[in-house]
This record gives C-alpha cells, structure tokens and sequence, in this order.
C-alpha cells in the first residue's frame, strides 16, 4: 500500500523551489560544486515539505492539490496521516545516518516556526481580528522561514559559514510566494487547488485585510455575514471579489509583493557574482510572474 502510495505522490511533483534552493545557494559559496551533503539536504526538506502539504490537506480537509485528488480525499485521514509521518521518518534518518546535525538543527528549527503559525493562523482566523503585521509574521512563520531554511541548507552544505544576508532573502522570497497564492485564492482559474480556498477555511489574507481597513463600518457589517460564513456560493465569491477589488486590496498586496522583490535584490548585490546568482534572479520574477 505504502508503495503504490509513494508512486502516485510521485505522479504529483510541485515545482520543487525548495530543493531548487538549496541548490543554487549550494553552488553560488563552493565555486558552482554541489555535494552529496547537498543533495542530503534537497531530499531532507522535500521529505519535510511533502510531509507538511499532506498533512495541511488533512487539517484543511481539502480534496484537490495540485488537480490531483489528495491523499486523504483516496486513502482517508488515518492513512495520510501515516504516511506523513513516514515522510518525516525518512527525513530524520537520512539526517542522522549521515551526521548531518547541522542540517537537523536547521530544519526543526523550521518546523517549530510552521506549527507555530499554523496554530496562530488558527486562533486569529475565528475572530477575524488579524492586522497585517500580524498576517506578515504569520506567513513568516509559516510559509518563509522554510524558504530561509532551504537557502541556510545550501550555504552550511557548501562548508560556508551561517550569513544572516542569506537568511533573510530566503524570508523575503517566502513573503513574496505566499502572497502571490493568497492572491490566487481569488482568481477565477483552477491552480491545481481549489480557490476561494482560504475564504473557505476563515483564512483572512492581506488583499482582504487591506480592504477591511479601507472599508466604511457600513461596507465592513454587509460584508463580514458573507466572510463567516461556513459555505460559499458563488454569488458569496463574486461579493468578496468585488469588495477586495473596490477597495483596491489587490493593488496593495502587489504593491507589497514588489517591495519585498527590492529588499529581495538588494540583498542579492551582495552575493557573489555568477551563474547561481543569475538563477535566483529568475526564480524571484518566475514566483511574481507564475500563473500556478
């Protein structure tokens, strides 16, 4: 069962930025080489990001990712479960077969910021109450600090000493992905999983934020029945939509999108000047720019 499991998640792939990630940071510190610690290192945090998405998709009881059914929609919770916490298995053996304590360190450092987000995400979401500081350190939290985890994994597999610069693009390139998907949640095309996704689930992100906070009391009343409630029609979607966009929550979200893209660059001059840098350059538009 755990075979035929394993082939069919492997039908599934993502786009792989995480791995990517460690990747290039890897072969930008150690002259374009990349080691066998390195790759330890790619396979550790896919493991652990394969893990996280199968488990998100249990407590979100979503049936669709990446237009695929998901493992709990086919083989049910108990099932999705275990099979996450194989992933986990694998990712921690991999570590301690080889020594790699420098990597675990990294990575369960990483975790912990996850479920703490999650858990935040969770409290905040039944009260609606969320402002966007705390929506920025929640996707912090919960989203970039496994992008800043993936770019530390590719510098200490290089042999380079830890570079706070490193942490914080990897941060500021997870803020800009996160924003981007919750800007999806409002799009009228299928992405390979269900939009309105977060409306769904009481996920308040910053296009709405920043709406709510433009709105008049009087907007804000008609529109918070709709947003509580437990399912939407698609007369509730176009009613948020229209209320998002009128209050130019959209505009503002990828207003910010782009200033953390010029922190993002700016911290990029830095670095050394090759082919590695180069690609992150690209994988910074390609996260703007992707329609998935």
């Amino acid at each position: 069962m755990l075979d035929l499991i394993l082939k069919y998640i492997l039908k599934r792939k993502g786009k792989q930025i995480r791995p990517i990630l460690v990747i290039l940071f890897s072969k930008m510190f150690s002259n374009g080489k990349v080691s066998s610690k390195t790759y330890r290192a790619a396979n550790l945090v896919e493991l652990i990001h394969s893990a996280s998405l199968i488990h998100d998709d249990i407590v979100d009881d979503s049936n669709i990712r990446r237009k695929f059914l998901t493992i709990n929609a086919l083989w049910k919770n108990k099932i999705s479960v275990l099979v996450g916490d194989f992933f986990l298995s694998k990712a921690l053996l991999i570590s301690t077969q080889n020594k790699d304590y420098d990597l675990l360190d990294q990575v369960s450092n990483a975790v912990k910021e996850i479920s703490e987000g999650e858990l935040f995400q969770i409290q905040k979401s039944r009260s609606f109450n969320i402002t966007e500081e705390d929506y920025i350190m929640l996707i912090t939290k919960k989203t970039a600090s496994l992008f800043s985890c993936c770019c530390m994994l590719g510098l200490i597999s290089s042999g380079s000493e830890k570079n706070k610069n490193v942490e914080n693009f990897g941060l500021y390139l997870g803020i800009i992905f996160q924003i981007k998907d919750d800007l999806f949640d409002y799009s009228k095309k299928r992405i390979g999983k269900p939009t309105k996704d977060d409306l769904k689930s009481q996920k308040i992100t910053l296009p709405l934020i920043y709406a709510i906070k433009k709105a008049s009391q009087v907007d804000i009343r008609s529109i918070r029945p709709v947003l509580k409630r437990k399912k939407l029609s698609k007369e509730d979607k176009i009613i948020i939509n229209r209320f998002v966009s009128q209050h130019e929550g959209f505009k503002y979200a990828e207003s910010v999108m782009l200033d953390y893209k010029n922190k993002a660059l700016k911290i990029l001059e830095n670095f050394p000047d090759n082919e590695s840098k180069n690609s992150l350059k690209i994988l910074l538009d390609f996260i703007i720019d992707r329609k998935y």
